[in-house]
Parts: C-alpha cells; sequence; structure tokens
C-alpha cells in the first residue's frame, strides 16, 4: 500500500512527508481490517485502496488549498476523503458527518490512536444543515449522490464565498449539464472542473463556489429530493 501511494503521488501533483504517507496507510489499513467485521468498503486489496480511496481522497488537496480551513465531509462513509485529507493537511479543521452510527463510533475511536482529529457528528445531511447553516469554507462528498441531489444536500452547509467540492467519476460532465436549475437554486457557481487519472479511470474534482446564500427551503426532505430533484 505505501509503495503504491508513494509511486503515485507525483501523478496528482503532491509531495508527502514519509510519516504522513504511512499515516495514510495506517489508516488505510485499519479501514481493511474493520471490514471484516462491519461493511465499510468492496475496496480491500492494499493496492486498490491506495488508488482507488486514498489517492482518489487527496485530489482535493491538490484542487484547493484547504490550510486553516473548514471542510464537513458529508457522508463520509468510511472517512474518505475527511480522513486523507486531515492527515495529510493537519491545519485543515474537518467535520465528518455521516448518518450510521457505528460507522462513526468506530472514527471516533481509531482517529485519536492515528493522532487525528475530526469533530464526528451522527446525523442524517438534510437534518443536520439546520444547526450548521453556511458554516463551512467547503462541504465535500464523494460517491453520495447524483450532483443534482448531492448540491442540495451540500449547498446549505456553505458559506457565501466558499465551495462544495464534488467528487465524480466519468460521469462528471453529464452530470454537470443535469444540475444548472439546482446550481442557480441554490447559490452556487460551477468555477472549475479538476480531472485527474488513477487507475486507469477520470477522476475529478468539481469546484462548484458559493455566490449567493441558499435559501432557507432548502435542504427538503430527502425523500423529497430523491423524488423531485431541482
Amino acid at each position: 500500500m505505501l509503495d503504491t501511494l508513494r509511486r503515485a503521488l507525483p501523478d496528482i501533483g503532491l509531495e508527502l512527508p514519509q510519516e504522513t504517507q504511512e499515516t495514510l496507510c495506517q489508516f488505510g489499513r485499519r479501514v481493511v481490517e474493520q471490514n471484516a467485521v462491519m461493511n465499510l468498503t468492496a475496496i480491500t486489496a492494499p493496492e486498490q485502496v491506495a488508488k482507488l480511496h486514498l489517492l482518489d481522497s487527496l485530489t482535493v488537496l491538490s484542487t484547493v488549498d484547504l490550510r486553516d480551513k473548514t471542510l464537513i465531509d458529508v457522508g463520509c462513509g468510511a472517512g474518505f476523503p475527511g480522513v486523507p485529507l486531515k492527515i495529510a493537511c493537519p491545519a485543515l479543521r474537518l467535520t465528518l458527518l455521516d448518518s450510521l452510527g457505528k460507522r462513526m463510533r468506530w472514527l471516533e475511536e481509531v482517529l485519536p490512536q492515528l493522532g487525528v482529529t475530526a469533530e464526528c457528528v451522527t446525523a442524517r445531511a438534510e437534518e443536520a444543515a439546520a444547526e450548521r447553516r453556511e458554516q463551512y469554507d467547503y462541504a465535500v462528498s464523494r460517491a453520495v449522490a447524483r450532483l443534482p441531489i448531492l448540491l442540495e444536500l451540500t449547498a446549505p452547509y456553505v458559506k457565501v464565498g466558499g465551495a462544495v467540492l464534488a467528487m465524480k467519476g466519468a460521469a462528471a460532465r453529464e452530470e454537470l449539464a443535469e444540475s444548472e436549475n439546482a446550481m442557480r437554486k441554490l447559490g452556487v457557481q460551477l468555477e472549475r472542473v479538476a480531472e485527474y487519472p488513477i487507475d486507469g479511470g477520470s477522476h475529478a474534482v468539481l469546484v462548484l463556489r458559493k455566490t449567493a446564500p441558499t435559501p432557507p427551503r432548502y435542504p427538503r426532505r430527502y425523500a423529497k429530493i430523491k423524488q423531485t430533484p431541482l
């Protein structure tokens, strides 16, 4: 895992200290170990964990400067991309949000063992937004939903001037085309599409800048969001 990560970091334009690389791989191994008793990931081969979890997460750090910024990882699952970003950028102030309590309890247990500090919140994204509205510089999300749905779940957390960082695969531009109405209603504009080649596939970080407050009626209940995306 460590060798794979070390060789691949230049592909996304990053240099990280040896100690940081080792901590990243420690987290990757912890995820694989815990996966034996908890459904965290379908990716368990060390080389694939390095590429498709660790390296993929770190593309965000190649896209925006996270130093001294606040970031919420919405639907963090096993901690990707938030935990690798915090390991690689300790000055980041990280909140991890997921609705599955057992995942969050595991993260609360394992992160201090790795020297990683993060606020872990167990809640549904559309419900937690009420008390955390427009408090973050960035909201990031990976493998949660198609972009029109994802934007309604993430944009309310972001300050005006901040950005939603949507991590997408080969369908990134197709999803952008579906999202023009959502972007307009939620107060975000596409600023940049940063694309990275990882393991033979196309990975993208969409930077969607918050240009106006998100109207208070958003986010709606999830059933409504899913039934009638913006």
